[in-house]
């Protein structure tokens, strides 16, 4: 279990960073959350000019195959870069 607990800390760190990561690194924590949770991406990607809807299911569909676990540890990694970066 310590793992998920690692990994909830990250959830709750990552929303008290001091600077708005960038849209990419949003994406990227977005996919690696939704990999980490929910396991490979399900639906169909959204059409039209729903480009949010678009740009948040091609972020978690970049990590398709990705274990949970692993998913889980870079997501922790991530926002330990952001958080430095940011200091």
């Amino acid at each position: 279990m310590a793992l998920i607990d690692d990994f909830n800390a990250a959830v709750a760190r990552s929303k008290e960073l001091t600077k708005r990561p960038s849209n990419q690194e949003l994406l990227e924590l977005y996919g690696l959350f939704k990999q980490a949770t929910d396991g490979d991406v399900t639906g169909e990607r959204p059409g039209g000019f729903d480009f949010k809807g678009i740009a948040k299911y091609d972020a978690w569909a970049s990590k398709k195959g990705i274990a949970k676990e692993q998913a889980m540890q870079d997501y922790m990694a991530l926002v330990t870069q952001l958080q430095q970066s940011y200091a």
